[in-house]
């Protein structure tokens, strides 16, 4: 199975450049085209499901490390789950102007980066669960394996191979790489649809939402 150093071997072979500064600089380029990924790719292998805490008398919760989208957030109350519905922080400050005042939350809002707000605020403490889209580990010589390298390595591969061709001022071969990269690109995100897709019925988001249409049907 593939793992980073088999990455780094892969590079190595396929640039074939054992010069000391390239090899100094690949853990960079993989790196680069992991973040690349994270990006580029609407996958069920980046989503994690993270218990937070949901404090009394607080409307501020703070995310898990790391998170780029929030897909969902529950809370759990006399034994039931509670799914959280999403508004705009200014519907949260109409809704409920006096965070002071305190209930059973039922909306929540992207407030930055790392945190969300909850409106009411919680009455009294709560176990909440979110759904996020994340970075998978890093893939270093510690770290050898992610979701990366073992569901998409060629991907992995190709977006290395164009920082790789970037590094060594080979612009025509970056191109080259960037058109094979986006092929199979293609493919990777048409598996993550059809992971999404209902019996019958066709993706409703290219985006990545988890709703579909009914051909015909509107």
């Amino acid at each position: 199975m593939a793992d980073y150093t088999y990455l780094v071997n892969d590079l190595i072979t396929a640039t074939e450049n054992t010069g000391t500064e390239f090899l100094a600089y690949v853990p960079n380029m993989i790196n680069r085209a992991e973040e690349r990924l994270v990006k580029d790719l609407d996958d069920y292998g980046l989503v994690t499901y993270t218990s937070v805490a949901v404090s009394i008398n607080n409307n501020i919760v703070t995310l898990p490390i790391g998170t780029r989208i929030v897909k969902n957030f529950l809370v759990e109350a006399s034994g039931s789950k509670i799914n959280m519905l999403l508004r705009t922080d200014e519907f949260i400050n109409d809704y409920w102007p006096v965070s002071a005042s305190v209930g059973q939350p039922k909306y929540y809002a992207k407030r930055n980066a790392t945190t969300i707000l909850v409106a009411p605020t919680p009455s009294s403490t709560l176990d909440g669960k979110v759904v996020v889209v994340s970075r998978p580990t890093t893939l270093t010589s510690a770290t050898n394996t992610n979701y990366f390298t073992d569901f998409c390595y060629d991907l992995l591969f190709y977006a290395s191979m164009i920082e790789a061709a970037l590094f060594q001022k080979d612009f025509q071969l970056a191109g080259l790489y960037e058109q094979k990269y986006g092929s199979l690109l293609t493919l990777q995100q048409n598996q993550a649809r059809r992971s999404r897709r209902d019996d019958m019925q066709t993706p409703g988001s290219s985006a990545g939402g988890d709703t579909t249409l009914i051909p015909g049907s509107n």
